[in-house]
């Protein structure tokens, strides 16, 4: 099993809005954080750390990316 099928909660950006074509959604396993392009759910989920997605959140929200 690989870890994207252990990914739960999926949530859309607050960000993806009808009529936009960039939606992303989120998911998370303990440790794990998931991203995958919400129109196409099959076409692969990017798998990350937690740590890491949490660092990537904090520098994009200080503007620093």
């Amino acid at each position: 099993m690989d870890a994207s099928t252990t990914l739960t909660n999926w949530r859309k950006s607050t960000r993806s809005t009808n009529g936009m074509n960039s939606c992303v959604e989120v998911g998370g396993a303990p440790g794990l954080a998931g991203i995958r392009d919400t129109k196409n759910r099959a076409g692969g989920t990017l798998v990350v750390s937690r740590q890491a997605f949490d660092s990537f959140i904090t520098a994009v929200k200080a503007d620093r990316l």
